[in-house]
C-alpha cells in the first residue's frame, strides 16, 4: 500500500544544518528542540556573561563533588574507616590531573570551535591561550572545593540528619 506524499511519516526528521549538506552538520528533532536548545545554552561552558574563571569554578565544582562518590563508595577501600578520606584523596587527584590536560590543551594553540544547530553563538572565553588557562586555574579551585564538600557533607551525615528530624 502506497502512503501520500503528504503523510507526516514519509518527511524527514534528520536534514542538514541550514539545508546547506556541506557544512556536515545535521539537525535533529533532538539537538534542534527548544528544549535541548534552551539547556545546553544554560550550562557554564555556553550561558552568555560569563567570565573564564566562573566558567571552570562551576564545572570544576561539579566535577569535584561528583567524583568524590565512586571513589568513596565504590573504591577498593569503600569498607574501611577512612573510606571518605580515599574519597576525597583520589577526586583531588583526578582533579589535578584533569587540571593539568586543561592546561596541556591551552597551551597546543587550539582551534576556535564551530558554532552548531543547539548553540549559534559560542562565547569568546575559550578564544585565547589566556582563556583556556583562566577556565583550567578556576577548575582546580572548584574542583577541590566541590570535593571537600562532598567528603564534609558525607562525614557529617548523621548529625546534619539529627539537624533535620
Amino acid at each position: 500500500m502506497a502512503q501520500a506524499a503528504s503523510d507526516p511519516r514519509n518527511q524527514e526528521v534528520v536534514t542538514a544544518a541550514g539545508r546547506d549538506p556541506q557544512q556536515g552538520n545535521l539537525e535533529t528533532p533532538v539537538n534542534s528542540s527548544p528544549i535541548v536548545k534552551w539547556y545546553i545554552n544554560n550550562l557554564p561552558a555556553y550561558r552568555p556573561g560569563l567570565t573564564p574563571f566562573r566558567r571552570g569554578l562551576e564545572v570544576g565544582m561539579a566535577h569535584g563533588y561528583l567524583l568524590f562518590g565512586p571513589f568513596a563508595k565504590l573504591g577498593p577501600l569503600r569498607n574501611a574507616t577512612n573510606a571518605n578520606l580515599a574519597g576525597l584523596l583520589g577526586a583531588v587527584g583526578l582533579v589535578v590531573i584533569l587540571t593539568a590536560c586543561l592546561s596541556l590543551y591551552a597551551n597546543s594553540n587550539p582551534s576556535k570551535a564551530l558554532a552548531s544547530v543547539t548553540v549559534p553563538t559560542l562565547p569568546d572565553a575559550f578564544t585565547s591561550k589566556e582563556g583556556w588557562n583562566n577556565f583550567a586555574s578556576a577548575f582546580l579551585v572548584g574542583g577541590i572545593g566541590g570535593a571537600v564538600t562532598a567528603y564534609f557533607l558525607t562525614s557529617n551525615l548523621a548529625f546534619l540528619q539529627g539537624l533535620v528530624g
